[in-house]
Protein backbone atom coordinates (compact mmCIF):
# COMPACT_ATOMS: atom_id res chain seq x y z
CA UNK A 1 0.00 0.00 0.00
CA UNK A 2 1.40 3.45 -0.93
CA UNK A 3 2.28 5.33 2.09
CA UNK A 4 0.38 8.72 2.77
CA UNK A 5 2.62 11.44 3.21
CA UNK A 6 1.70 13.97 6.06
CA UNK A 7 3.29 17.21 6.52
CA UNK A 8 4.99 18.00 10.18
CA UNK A 9 3.21 20.94 9.89
CA UNK A 10 -0.40 20.03 9.51
CA UNK A 11 -2.18 21.54 12.60
CA UNK A 12 -2.95 17.86 13.71
CA UNK A 13 -0.10 15.86 12.07
CA UNK A 14 -0.15 12.98 14.82
CA UNK A 15 -3.55 12.43 14.94
CA UNK A 16 -3.60 12.05 11.35
CA UNK A 17 -0.10 9.28 11.74
CA UNK A 18 -1.81 7.70 14.28
CA UNK A 19 -4.95 6.70 11.49
CA UNK A 20 -2.43 5.90 9.15
CA UNK A 21 -0.75 3.53 11.96
CA UNK A 22 -4.05 1.94 12.54
CA UNK A 23 -4.96 1.45 8.72
CA UNK A 24 -1.77 -0.30 8.36
CA UNK A 25 -2.86 -2.59 11.08
CA UNK A 26 -5.54 -3.44 9.57
CA UNK A 27 -4.36 -4.64 6.24
CA UNK A 28 -1.71 -6.63 8.57
CA UNK A 29 -4.67 -8.64 10.33
CA UNK A 30 -3.77 -6.97 13.92
CA UNK A 31 -6.45 -4.67 13.84
CA UNK A 32 -10.59 -5.09 12.99
CA UNK A 33 -13.16 -3.14 11.54
CA UNK A 34 -14.77 -2.89 15.07
CA UNK A 35 -11.38 -1.40 15.75
CA UNK A 36 -11.03 1.44 13.68
CA UNK A 37 -14.62 2.75 14.84
CA UNK A 38 -13.19 2.43 18.29
CA UNK A 39 -10.68 4.84 17.17
CA UNK A 40 -12.78 7.28 15.70
CA UNK A 41 -14.94 7.12 19.21
CA UNK A 42 -11.54 7.85 21.23
CA UNK A 43 -10.29 10.17 18.66
CA UNK A 44 -13.50 12.34 19.21
CA UNK A 45 -12.95 11.80 23.21
CA UNK A 46 -9.23 13.19 22.76
CA UNK A 47 -10.24 16.14 20.98
CA UNK A 48 -12.71 17.26 23.91
CA UNK A 49 -9.35 16.99 26.07
CA UNK A 50 -7.18 19.17 23.80
CA UNK A 51 -5.02 16.49 22.99
CA UNK A 52 -2.80 16.44 25.73
CA UNK A 53 -1.83 14.77 28.86
CA UNK A 54 -3.80 16.95 31.62
CA UNK A 55 -3.04 16.84 35.27
CA UNK A 56 -5.96 15.03 36.41
CA UNK A 57 -4.14 11.77 34.38
CA UNK A 58 -1.37 12.19 35.56
CA UNK A 59 -2.39 12.33 38.96
CA UNK A 60 -4.12 8.49 38.09
CA UNK A 61 -1.05 7.76 36.35
CA UNK A 62 0.93 7.61 39.55
CA UNK A 63 -1.71 5.66 41.61
CA UNK A 64 -1.28 3.10 38.31
CA UNK A 65 2.36 3.25 39.02
CA UNK A 66 1.93 2.37 42.21
CA UNK A 67 -0.56 -0.64 42.00
CA UNK A 68 1.91 -2.54 39.58
CA UNK A 69 4.96 -1.90 41.39
CA UNK A 70 3.75 -2.89 44.15
CA UNK A 71 2.03 -6.28 42.44
CA UNK A 72 3.05 -9.39 42.65
CA UNK A 73 1.68 -10.85 39.56
CA UNK A 74 0.90 -7.97 37.14
CA UNK A 75 -0.32 -8.52 33.85
CA UNK A 76 -1.16 -6.13 31.11
CA UNK A 77 -3.60 -7.32 28.81
CA UNK A 78 -3.50 -6.03 24.66
CA UNK A 79 -6.01 -6.14 22.24
CA UNK A 80 -5.15 -5.49 18.49
CA UNK A 81 -5.47 -1.45 18.81
CA UNK A 82 -2.88 -1.27 21.45
CA UNK A 83 -0.79 -3.85 19.58
CA UNK A 84 -0.92 -1.67 16.76
CA UNK A 85 -0.52 2.00 18.77
CA UNK A 86 2.01 1.02 21.23
CA UNK A 87 3.85 -2.52 20.80
CA UNK A 88 7.25 -0.73 21.94
CA UNK A 89 6.43 0.97 24.94
CA UNK A 90 4.21 -1.54 26.06
CA UNK A 91 7.11 -4.14 26.00
CA UNK A 92 9.12 -1.37 27.72
CA UNK A 93 6.86 -1.15 30.65
CA UNK A 94 6.29 -4.45 31.09
CA UNK A 95 9.91 -4.86 31.46
CA UNK A 96 10.15 -2.34 34.06
CA UNK A 97 7.45 -3.58 36.44
CA UNK A 98 8.44 -7.54 35.56
CA UNK A 99 4.51 -7.75 34.12
CA UNK A 100 3.72 -10.44 31.45
CA UNK A 101 1.94 -9.46 28.44
CA UNK A 102 -1.35 -11.47 27.32
CA UNK A 103 -3.44 -11.30 24.46
CA UNK A 104 -7.04 -10.68 24.89
CA UNK A 105 -9.37 -10.43 22.22
CA UNK A 106 -12.82 -9.84 21.52
CA UNK A 107 -13.38 -10.87 17.56
CA UNK A 108 -10.75 -13.53 18.50
CA UNK A 109 -9.04 -15.51 15.64
CA UNK A 110 -5.65 -17.48 15.85
CA UNK A 111 -4.12 -15.58 12.57
CA UNK A 112 -5.18 -12.29 14.51
CA UNK A 113 -3.55 -13.97 17.29
CA UNK A 114 -0.17 -14.63 16.19
CA UNK A 115 -0.04 -11.48 14.19
CA UNK A 116 -0.34 -9.45 17.30
CA UNK A 117 2.24 -12.11 19.21
CA UNK A 118 4.47 -11.60 16.08
CA UNK A 119 4.14 -7.57 16.25
CA UNK A 120 5.22 -7.93 19.91
CA UNK A 121 8.02 -10.14 19.52
CA UNK A 122 9.09 -7.79 17.12
CA UNK A 123 8.92 -4.90 19.56
CA UNK A 124 11.76 -6.56 22.07
CA UNK A 125 9.01 -9.17 23.96
CA UNK A 126 10.22 -12.64 24.58
CA UNK A 127 7.02 -14.19 25.75
CA UNK A 128 3.47 -13.52 24.83
CA UNK A 129 0.62 -15.14 26.42
CA UNK A 130 -3.02 -16.44 25.74
CA UNK A 131 -2.31 -17.29 22.02
CA UNK A 132 -3.99 -20.18 20.76
CA UNK A 133 -4.97 -22.88 23.07
CA UNK A 134 -2.62 -21.02 25.85
CA UNK A 135 -6.04 -19.46 27.08
CA UNK A 136 -7.30 -22.39 28.78
CA UNK A 137 -9.02 -20.63 31.10
CA UNK A 138 -12.10 -18.40 31.63
CA UNK A 139 -13.69 -15.70 33.25
CA UNK A 140 -17.10 -16.10 35.13
CA UNK A 141 -19.98 -14.14 33.57
CA UNK A 142 -18.40 -13.34 30.41
CA UNK A 143 -19.83 -14.64 27.78
CA UNK A 144 -17.68 -13.53 24.54
CA UNK A 145 -14.31 -14.83 23.44
CA UNK A 146 -12.98 -12.21 25.71
CA UNK A 147 -13.64 -14.75 28.79
CA UNK A 148 -10.64 -16.85 27.81
CA UNK A 149 -7.38 -16.10 29.47
CA UNK A 150 -4.11 -17.60 30.00
CA UNK A 151 -3.85 -19.48 33.50
CA UNK A 152 -0.16 -18.13 33.83
CA UNK A 153 -1.53 -14.76 33.35
CA UNK A 154 -4.69 -12.79 33.79
CA UNK A 155 -6.03 -15.73 35.67
CA UNK A 156 -4.03 -15.09 38.89
CA UNK A 157 -2.87 -11.84 38.14
CA UNK A 158 -3.16 -9.56 40.94
CA UNK A 159 -3.05 -6.00 38.98
CA UNK A 160 -4.39 -6.02 35.30
CA UNK A 161 -3.96 -3.22 33.13
CA UNK A 162 -6.04 -3.17 30.47
CA UNK A 163 -5.77 -0.28 28.19
CA UNK A 164 -8.43 0.01 25.40
CA UNK A 165 -10.99 -2.22 27.26
CA UNK A 166 -14.44 -3.10 27.22
CA UNK A 167 -16.98 -2.70 30.26
CA UNK A 168 -17.89 -6.25 30.57
CA UNK A 169 -14.90 -7.52 31.53
CA UNK A 170 -13.66 -4.93 33.51
CA UNK A 171 -16.26 -5.55 36.09
CA UNK A 172 -15.54 -8.98 35.50
CA UNK A 173 -11.83 -8.93 37.07
CA UNK A 174 -12.77 -6.66 39.62
CA UNK A 175 -15.60 -9.32 40.98
CA UNK A 176 -12.85 -11.70 40.99
CA UNK A 177 -10.66 -9.86 43.42
CA UNK A 178 -8.04 -8.19 40.55
CA UNK A 179 -7.12 -4.31 40.79
CA UNK A 180 -7.94 -3.18 37.19
CA UNK A 181 -5.81 0.11 35.77
CA UNK A 182 -8.29 1.30 32.69
CA UNK A 183 -6.54 3.58 29.96
CA UNK A 184 -9.82 5.27 28.38
CA UNK A 185 -10.23 8.33 26.82
CA UNK A 186 -14.09 8.07 27.57
CA UNK A 187 -14.68 9.14 31.14
CA UNK A 188 -18.43 8.18 31.08
CA UNK A 189 -17.34 4.30 29.74
CA UNK A 190 -18.66 1.29 31.77
CA UNK A 191 -14.56 0.34 31.76
CA UNK A 192 -13.91 3.27 33.12
CA UNK A 193 -16.73 3.84 35.92
CA UNK A 194 -15.81 0.07 36.71
CA UNK A 195 -11.82 0.10 37.03
CA UNK A 196 -9.95 0.94 40.24
CA UNK A 197 -7.87 3.31 38.65
CA UNK A 198 -8.87 5.11 35.30
CA UNK A 199 -6.20 6.67 33.25
CA UNK A 200 -8.34 8.89 30.77
CA UNK A 201 -5.70 9.66 28.12
CA UNK A 202 -4.77 8.39 24.67
CA UNK A 203 -2.69 4.97 25.08
CA UNK A 204 0.08 6.72 22.73
CA UNK A 205 0.71 9.04 25.52
CA UNK A 206 -0.28 7.26 28.57
CA UNK A 207 1.99 4.14 27.99
CA UNK A 208 5.28 6.75 28.07
CA UNK A 209 4.22 8.81 30.61
CA UNK A 210 4.06 5.86 32.58
CA UNK A 211 7.09 4.38 32.00
CA UNK A 212 8.41 8.17 33.13
CA UNK A 213 6.67 7.80 36.24
CA UNK A 214 8.15 4.13 37.16
CA UNK A 215 11.69 5.28 36.99
CA UNK A 216 10.99 8.11 39.53
CA UNK A 217 8.59 5.65 42.05
CA UNK A 218 10.33 2.87 41.45
CA UNK A 219 12.77 3.33 44.42
CA UNK A 220 9.90 4.38 47.01
CA UNK A 221 9.64 1.40 49.19
CA UNK A 222 5.85 -0.12 49.61
CA UNK A 223 4.24 2.02 52.62
CA UNK A 224 4.76 5.18 50.39
CA UNK A 225 3.24 2.75 47.25
CA UNK A 226 -0.11 2.01 49.30
CA UNK A 227 -0.44 5.69 50.52
CA UNK A 228 -0.67 6.69 46.73
CA UNK A 229 -3.32 4.07 46.13
CA UNK A 230 -5.11 4.44 48.93
CA UNK A 231 -5.37 8.65 48.63
CA UNK A 232 -6.37 8.04 45.37
CA UNK A 233 -10.43 8.32 44.64
CA UNK A 234 -11.52 7.36 41.01
CA UNK A 235 -15.09 8.26 41.26
CA UNK A 236 -13.65 12.25 42.13
CA UNK A 237 -10.91 11.14 39.35
CA UNK A 238 -13.28 10.43 36.45
CA UNK A 239 -15.88 13.22 37.70
CA UNK A 240 -12.92 16.37 37.51
CA UNK A 241 -11.94 14.49 33.60
CA UNK A 242 -15.91 14.72 32.81
CA UNK A 243 -15.57 18.97 34.40
CA UNK A 244 -12.83 19.12 32.31
CA UNK A 245 -14.49 18.31 28.91
CA UNK A 246 -17.41 20.65 30.01
CA UNK A 247 -14.90 23.61 30.77
CA UNK A 248 -13.25 23.09 27.15
CA UNK A 249 -16.30 22.89 25.32
CA UNK A 250 -17.71 26.10 27.19
CA UNK A 251 -14.44 27.79 25.83
CA UNK A 252 -14.79 26.32 22.20
CA UNK A 253 -18.37 28.02 22.36
CA UNK A 254 -16.95 30.94 23.72
CA UNK A 255 -14.58 31.14 20.71
CA UNK A 256 -16.90 30.38 18.13
CA UNK A 257 -19.17 32.93 19.47
CA UNK A 258 -16.61 35.59 19.25
CA UNK A 259 -15.47 34.65 15.92
CA UNK A 260 -19.24 35.00 14.45
CA UNK A 261 -19.15 38.15 16.18
CA UNK A 262 -16.17 39.52 14.67
CA UNK A 263 -17.47 38.06 11.28
CA UNK A 264 -20.55 39.87 11.27
CA UNK A 265 -18.41 43.25 12.44
CA UNK A 266 -16.12 42.54 9.01
CA UNK A 267 -19.24 42.14 6.78
CA UNK A 268 -20.72 45.51 8.23
CA UNK A 269 -17.67 47.55 8.15
CA UNK A 270 -17.66 45.93 4.11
Amino acid sequence: MKETRISPRHPRAESLRIRERLVEHFNSGVVTVAGLLAQGRGEAFDYLLGEKTTPNALNAMKAATALLLAAKHPVISVNGNAAALAAKNIVRLAKQVNAKIEVNLFHRSLDREEAIEKLFKKAGATQILGVGEASSAAIPEIASDRRRVDPRGILIADVVLVPLEDGDRTEALVKMGKRVIAIDLNPLSRTAKFANVTIVDNIVRAVPSLIRIVEKLRTEDKKRLRKLVDEFDNARNLSEATEMIEKRLESLAQESQKGAHLTVLEEKDA
